[in-house]
């Protein structure tokens, strides 16, 4: 009788455990964009999962080592692949790789850390673009493809072609988009970026993520003879004017130099990268070794053996945000890593906090993610007991652990705490507003998080924190007296400029101006008009008014107004020489988002002396539409009389073109 094995009770429950768990990780990565665990912690609750399956004999129906990526729920359409994208199999030895290889030639290639893409070429025309998906169904991306900054949309080949590539998006590109970036978060690295650019439901914002698609494997041309190799299939999408990944082909005696080449290499490549993919070049042999049900048997990936240093933890630093959620980053003995001194890295939420058992002073290794990010691999002491902060440390208010599917992270209840009102102090720095140039986002959420800013005013108060900010990360005294001569420089101002930062509902760049021209400057008087006289403003209606109105009778909001006339001055409003829209006839279509409505906006091109119409004709002079390349009838017919189309931003700078 054959024996059978009975499965301990801990294994079995540890088991489930780790499904919920990277099940959660692979929902949130490939759902929302962003990590709630390093990809080192990753990998190895992943291995714990495998080791347990073969002990235990056992593998569940949804555990992760059955599935290829995660299966996206959005709005996009989703369709089944020709042929699945699977997965690869791993390795973090070159070793590995020499044998892997045998006797073949192997084409080794950049493993790009971006969004995986199947595209389709029909008729030498782009036909769909499709991500990977769980592998077998993807979302429908098109639209979006045709977006990418380097993907050819035509091309010399008239056959049916499928070719898979990864979008990715540039350091370069990613430092500056994050900077201006309109989402509630930060992305934590170009790949969540990437990912969340692509499946857009609105192809104009991928438009302005600068993606770039770069072609890894071709899976289908009829009529062409590639001498059965992969290497000579990439070539051949070289001369269709895709651009492909930098490759080499090597031999098992010549792979691990070829690697060592890639890892010097690495720190100064401009597109994310998180290890090596070698690829027999022989396709018919290739295709010989088949699959298994998540990995093909001709191509295996390796991962970076990161370099590791012996540290120190001295400090965890709860870091807030715009959402409220308040994350956590360790602080620890400065090490030297792949050429660069780290002292930081994110712990991602309480759930890696408390799965680490960090306390203060603990001996923890840590290294960088794709030889980039800083992160812990492990805690060597596991003293535990790492307090969780139970008020926020940015405004003080209370603070609560939520558990998501298992991931305990920790929020900010107070929903007046700076952290959340990022965007109102972007606002009132910006160009339209205090004009504070060079107050970034970026760095307001730094002096945020460290309490240094509550309110308006407390932006003229920073010399307070001289020395601290020039401590800080990415600071240093050029940098603080720059940004200190930038502060000065705003503190005259006028009335419209201030308003337009305030955050009054409904008041932007044209209401501030509206509001100051109907007072002659005049904020007292503003602050006492009632409901009644401020809907005789043109372009102020009744709701509009009473949110004005409910604006100047806010006990808080006045007090902090208040506080902040004491750091500013109002100076007389510059009178314009004549009126700037003199003669000129305009046409306004679509949403605005400059001026409160279009009501608004045409009031303001009257005031100047411009004439508003109804339909686009040849007397019209300038059609305004922020939608510039909208197939919309008045856009039509605007190209058809070669009158120009303009958005808000155009229009304010031929309005006042002093401004």
């Amino acid at each position: 009788m054959e024996k059978v094995n009975t499965p301990d009770a801990k294994d079995t429950e540890r088991m489930k455990e780790l499904i919920a768990l990277l099940t959660e990780a692979s929902r949130v990565y490939y759902q929302e964009s962003r990590e709630i665990m390093p990809n080192e912690r990753y990998d190895k609750l992943y291995d714990e999962l495998v080791s347990l399956e073969e002990k235990l004999g056992t593998v569940m129906a949804n555990s992760p080592t059955q599935k290829v990526g995660y299966e996206v729920v959005s709005a996009l359409p989703r369709e089944a692949h020709e042929q699945a994208a699977l997965s690869l199999d791993k390795t973090k030895d070159a070793e590995a790789l020499a044998a892997f290889l045998g006797d073949q030639t192997g084409v080794l290639s950049w493993k790009l850390d971006g969004l995986t893409i199947v595209l389709t070429y029909d008729n030498g025309q782009l036909a769909k673009a499709v991500t990977r998906g769980n592998g077998e169904i993807g979302e429908v991306v098109t639209q979006n493809a045709r977006t990418f900054v380097n993907l050819p949309l035509k091309i010399p080949y008239t056959g049916h072609l499928v070719l898979r590539g990864e979008a990715v998006i540039k350091y370069s590109d990613f430092e500056r988009l994050n900077a201006e970036i309109e989402e509630d978060t930060k992305y934590k690295n170009p790949r969540n970026l990437c990912a969340g650019s692509v499946r857009q439901l609105d192809s104009s914002v991928t438009a302005k993520r600068f993606v770039n698609l770069v072609a890894f494997a071709l899976i289908e041309a009829e009529g062409v003879d590639f001498k059965n190799s992969m290497n000579e299939q990439l070539n051949f999408l070289d001369t269709l004017g895709f651009e492909t990944v930098q490759r080499k082909l090597v031999t098992a005696g010549t792979v691990a130099q070829a690697v060592q080449e890639y890892a010097e290499a690495v720190s100064s490549y401009e597109i994310p990268s998180d290890g090596l993919v070698l690829v027999m070049d022989d396709l018919a042999y290739g295709a010989s070794l088949g699959r298994t049900a998540k990995f093909p048997r001709n191509a295996i990936a390796f991962k970076w053996q990161d370099e590791m240093a012996e540290t120190v933890l001295r400090e965890v630093e709860w870091s807030a945000s715009r959402t409220g959620l308040i994350n956590p980053v360790a602080i620890f003995d400065p090490v030297e890593l792949e050429g660069t001194t780290v002292s930081r890295a994110s712990v991602h939420n309480v759930s890696v906090a408390q799965e680490l058992k960090l306390g203060i002073g603990d001996a923890i290794k840590v290294y960088k993610a794709n030889m980039i990010i800083p992160q812990i691999a492990e805690n060597l002491t596991k003293s535990g007991g790492l307090p969780i902060p139970e008020t926020c440390p940015v405004c003080g208010g209370k603070t609560v652990v939520r558990d998501e599917a298992g991931v305990k992270t920790l929020y900010c209840t107070n929903p007046e705490c700076p952290a959340k009102q990022v965007k109102a102090f972007e606002l009132f720095a910006g160009r339209d507003a205090m004009k504070m140039d060079g107050l970034s986002e970026m760095t307001l959420e730094k002096l945020i998080d460290r309490g240094f800013i509550r309110t308006f005013a407390d932006l003229f108060r920073l010399s307070r924190y001289e020395a601290e900010i020039i401590e800080m990360e990415g600071f240093g005294r050029k940098s603080f007296d720059k940004l200190q001569k930038t502060i000065d420089d705003s503190r005259r101002t006028t009335l419209s400029r201030l308003l337009a930062g305030l955050g009054i509902p409904g008041i932007g760049t044209a209401g501030g101006k509206q509001l100051s021209s109907h007072f002659n400057g005049d904020l007292e008087a503003l602050k006492k008009a009632g409901e009644e006289e401020l809907t005789t403003i043109d372009g102020i209606g009744a709701v509009m008014a009473g949110d004005i109105a409910a604006y100047f009778r806010d006990d808080k909001k006045m007090n902090e107004l208040d506080d902040l006339l004491t750091e500013i001055v109002l100076e007389k409003e510059e009178e314009k020489e004549g009126e700037s829209l003199t003669g000129k006839t305009f046409v306004v279509t679509g949403a605005v988002h400059l001026f409160p409505n279009r009501d608004a906006l045409k009031a303001y091109i009257e005031a100047r002396g411009g004439k508003v119409a109804s339909a686009v004709s040849s007397k019209t002079d300038y059609l305004i539409n922020n939608d510039v390349t909208s197939s919309s009838g008045k856009n039509k017919k605007a190209r058809e009389l070669n009158i120009p189309v303009i958005n808000e931003e155009a229009f304010m700078k031929l309005a006042e073109p002093g401004e």
